[in-house]
């Protein structure tokens, strides 16, 4: 999911209306159970008003249910269900739910309430709820959220290492109890849905999705799909899991390098393929998601895909893409879920309005992420449908899709929000495991000597700008879309608090100006600063518009380490005898072999998270050293893309490369 093409227009949308919901607190009322039902609960939102309706009786199996509801909707009813708004375009008036009959409505990357607490969460989608409640039928609604290294937009969240390092682990049954711990977190806080797991295959590195894809290898990337069982469990109902959303549908991660629209360089290109390279590499991740893990929704791409089949240069965007989305995903896979557009992602279609809402839902995408053009979508699809350009069949397999997961969801039942789990979101138990995942990620690169692991009465001097950056090491989708550098982002350690829990005496100089006489050991942190989609694409363009950087452009996004990243490993290393350099990246980054030769232990820590005192458990061996690269690290960024199997295959350090320690 995305922004936006204009992120000023967001921010100036959605940041105003970011207002205080006045939503009591407690959890779900109990209906009495001496004389009639009552219409409302305590804290006075309506419930659901069961007098006999088969839908509503919880002894039908789903489908029964299902068949009910849909049988006693009307067309404009039904339309509602396959559509999602952005919360910050119903905030002030929630009523719009009612009016629109939503199905769904969605919080974007920093679309968060004020405060921005769990309570406040909670409040908020439940004052959704209870619009949704009013109408008609008093079908529920869906929130969804991307949560897709923790609940990330929540401030006190438990935020996990990203893809790249959880895949770095090659430890399935450990991303599995991550995600229940962040299903557990997103549920006790409203949102019943997560954009999450992305099981892309990300085979160039210059991507600015890298650091979501678990890895180059889609054997090893099909290995996470238990990421979808770790959401979902083994009962939706339950107030610890959340519905999962497999993405992005299908060679997001295959585009290749020029092929961008706009700005981007290689986000949202054409991947151009044959179908059977196609199935081999893009396709596979989905057929343990659908066919093992059973996820409940799919999320098509941005991207697009052009057959050589044929020839090149007929591409088709993936969200028109009947072929792949009806024959191949819901005929060949067998998938019975639903499937969810990406951000306003009909609009990247060709053809005026009307063309792209039909063609979008004849595809097979089931419901329509429109944050901000519902209502169009709406009357538009109604148009489509009464012209007979869209059938009432396709937009009953929709709504039955849809419909399908609130029941499995149990949200007839509970459509409030239990807060049974509130307590526990960034709880310590939580933080722990993440600490864990983040000590697993870490590979070790080159250990020269066996300086590592490092003894905890040596006299430590720690350098560069990622050593003592929350917000660098825990990268984008933190807070905001993007993400942004600061030291105290959000609750957790940075990698510098880390080492100073357990090294007796640290010296700290973000530049390495401080002398450095005296010091054993130096550990250098550095890599890249926080970034999203195309905006992290190597070439692509700058970033200026979160309010947190004040109309500054990021840096340039590159396979190379910044200059002054480059400059602060020479000073220090040069001046220290031995040196310990941690590459805190989304991607691998390029080391010069001058560069190399002086330091002495080379890790890739990936973005960590909120817990960066995982990373001081390898370098002074609390933990041992076990991570395993997912992706290629390249010589060169004149290399890329480069992946397992190739022909020329000549990196500096190969897949699956990882050295080992002893604790």
């Amino acid at each position: 999911m995305r922004l936006i093409t204009s992120p000023r227009r967001f921010f100036a949308a959605i940041v105003p209306l970011a207002l205080v919901l006045a939503v009591g607190s407690t959890p779900s009322a109990v209906v009495a159970t001496d004389g009639p039902p009552p219409s409302v609960d305590e804290l006075g939102r309506p419930l659901i008003r069961n007098s006999g309706q088969a839908y509503l009786n919880a002894g039908l199996p789903v489908a029964a249910r299902v068949a009910d509801l849909l049988r006693r909707m009307t067309l404009e009813e039904k339309v509602g269900q396959m559509t999602q708004a952005e919360r910050g375009a119903v905030t002030n008036d929630a009523t719009l739910v009612t009016t629109w009959r939503l199905g769904s409505v969605l919080s974007g990357g920093g679309s968060v309430p004020t405060p921005n607490t769990p309570t406040a969460w909670a409040d908020m989608v439940d004052r959704f709820q209870a619009a949704a409640l009013q109408t008609r039928l008093q079908i529920p609604l869906l929130y969804g959220v991307d949560s897709v290294h923790g609940h990330g937009n929540l401030l006190g969240a438990t935020v996990f290492p990203h893809n790249i390092g959880l895949g770095s682990t090659w430890d399935p049954a450990l991303v599995r109890r991550i995600e229940h711990v962040v299903s557990e977190e997103t549920r006790a806080t409203g949102p019943q849905w997560a954009f999450a797991p992305c099981i892309c295959v990300a085979r160039d590195t210059r991507w600015g999705r890298t650091y979501e894809s678990f890895s180059e290898s889609p054997w090893l990337v099909s290995q996470f799909a238990s990421a979808i069982e770790g959401f979902q469990g083994s009962n939706l109902a339950a107030t610890d899991r959340v519905l999962a959303s497999a993405k992005h549908f299908a060679g997001d991660g295959d585009t290749e390098f020029g092929s961008a629209a706009g700005d981007y360089t290689i986000d949202q290109g054409i991947t151009v393929t044959n179908r059977q390279d196609f199935a081999r590499i893009d396709l596979a991740p989905y057929v343990p998601a659908v066919r093992t893990y059973n996820t409940g929704t799919v999320m098509p791409s941005f991207s697009s895909v052009d057959w050589t089949e044929d020839g090149v240069g007929n591409p088709i965007k993936m969200h028109a893409n009947r072929e792949l989305i009806t024959s191949v995903l819901k005929g060949k896979l067998g998938f019975a879920g639903f499937v969810i557009s990406d951000w306003e992602g009909i609009h990247q279609l060709p053809g005026d309005w009307a063309t792209q809402v039909r063609t979008g839902v004849n595809a097979g995408i089931d419901m329509f992420m429109e944050p901000n053009s519902y209502q169009s979508f709406e009357t538009t699809l109604l148009d489509e449908v009464r012209a007979g350009r869209v059938s009432q069949a396709r937009i009953d397999d929709a709504v039955r899709r849809i419909l399908t997961k609130k029941f499995e969801l149990g949200l007839f039942e509970k459509p409030y929000t239990d807060r049974t789990h509130l307590g526990e979101v960034g709880s310590a138990q939580h933080r722990a495991l993440a600490r864990e995942a983040v000590a697993k990620s870490q590979v070790l690169l080159k250990n020269a000597g066996g300086l590592l692991p490092l003894k905890k009465n040596a006299k430590i001097y720690v350098a560069g700008r990622n050593a003592d950056n929350m917000g660098n090491q825990a990268g984008g989708w933190t807070l905001s879309w993007q993400g942004a550098s600061g030291r105290d982002r959000i609750p957790g350690n940075t990698i510098l608090e880390g080492i100073q829990q357990v090294a007796g005496s640290v010296t700290y100089s973000e530049d390495g100006s401080a002398p450095t006489a005296g010091s054993d050991v130096a550990i250098v942190a550095v890599g890249e600063t926080p970034y999203a989609e195309g905006f992290g694409d190597v070439g692509g363009p700058l970033w200026a518009y979160d309010p947190e950087d004040a109309g500054v452009p990021r840096e340039p996004k590159s396979l190379d380490l910044q200059p002054a990243d480059q400059a602060v490993v020479d000073k220090v290393c040069g001046a220290v005898a031995k040196c310990v350099v941690l590459v805190v990246s989304g991607r691998p980054q390029v080391i010069p072999p001058a560069q190399l030769q002086k330091i002495d232990a080379l890790v890739a820590s990936w973005l960590p998270g909120s817990q960066g005192e995982g990373v001081a458990d390898v370098l002074f061996g609390a933990k041992p050293f076990t991570g395993k690269l997912s992706h290629t690290w390249p010589r060169t960024a004149a290399q890329e893309p480069i992946n397992t199997g190739d022909p020329t295959y000549n990196p500096l350090y190969p897949f699956a490369w990882g050295l080992r320690t002893s604790p």
